[in-house]
């Protein structure tokens, strides 16, 4: 007869007077690490900026970057991280010749916001987990800051963004004439994802070649999320990293963070200020 009692882990870190965090952290210094943890993550900073790039790109992008490793290496690495998955067929070319993907030209750059839904921006990033890579697409409303659309998974394929513009799509039923605007890579680039634009009447932007400056909002938020919720916490696996992620872009970030540049109020009571300062100046024209 077995002594032993199943007990959750939350549990047993109160037990023992560590936090789970902790638990992690102190699982990760043993055996079972992955020594080419450090690799992957370059790997996958590359696979976002040049996500159109295959191994013997990723490879050479690598050395210049002063990593000595083989090609053979980076195949493994990226088709176990799921980087080998975009299929180039199934996006439209055009006459660029050096560019194999559909460019479109940065309206975003002389937009003068008056309101919501004028301007979505969106971008992709990536989040560590305990043993493996996700990726996290997200779809921001450039007046407000409000995450309206988002999207986690193991894929960096077009679907993972299509994902969150649909959840932006459903919540906020925009009308015609918002521009949306990304950078050039592929999952923007795609004729699904285009397609889906125009079938809403929204206006294509991108950035500039090798110009970060042109979405730094994106940028902005991005490391606003690592810092004050990604690398505050070790995420055991998808679920749990969709969970809580989730938590923070729709009950911390738009609920409760306050932004400087919208008076410091969190996105969504600025929405509620704005349809409510609206509202009230509409107000006379209706009872006249």
């Amino acid at each position: 007869m077995s002594l032993s009692i199943a007990m959750p882990l939350n549990e047993l870190c109160r037990l023992a007077e560590v936090s789970r965090a902790g638990f992690y952290r102190w699982k990760a210094q043993g055996p079972s690490a992955d020594p080419d943890m450090e690799l992957r993550d370059e790997i996958q900073r590359i696979a976002l900026e040049f996500s159109y790039y295959g191994s013997r790109r990723v490879t050479r992008e690598l050395h210049e970057r002063g990593r000595r490793v083989n090609r053979k290496k980076v195949q493994r690495l990226m088709r176990e991280d799921n980087l080998l998955c975009l299929r180039k067929r199934r996006f439209i070319v055009t006459t660029d010749s050096n560019h194999a993907l559909p460019v479109y030209p940065n309206l975003a750059r002389d937009m003068v916001l008056t309101g919501i839904d004028q301007l979505w921006r969106s971008d992709i990033t990536y989040v560590r987990l305990e043993t493996e890579f996700v990726y996290l697409a997200v779809v921001l409303d450039a007046f407000s800051r409000k995450v309206v659309g988002w999207a986690l998974d193991r894929t960096l394929e077009a679907m993972l963004t299509i994902e969150a513009l649909q959840m932006a799509l459903r919540t906020r039923k925009p009308a015609a004439g918002l521009v949306h605007h990304s950078d050039r890579g592929v999952q923007y680039a795609s004729g699904d994802y285009t397609d889906l634009l125009k079938a809403h009447s929204i206006q294509i932007s991108m950035s500039r070649r090798g110009n970060p400056y042109d979405n730094a909002q994106c940028e902005s938020f991005m490391k606003t999320l690592k810092y004050e919720e990604v690398y505050r916490n070790e995420y055991r696996d998808l679920a749990e990293a969709r969970a809580q992620i989730g938590v923070f872009l729709e009950k911390v970030y738009n609920q409760k963070r306050l932004h400087s540049a919208l008076g410091y109020l969190p996105p969504a009571k600025f929405e509620a200020h704005l349809a409510a300062k609206n509202m009230e100046a509409a107000t006379p024209q209706l009872l006249a």
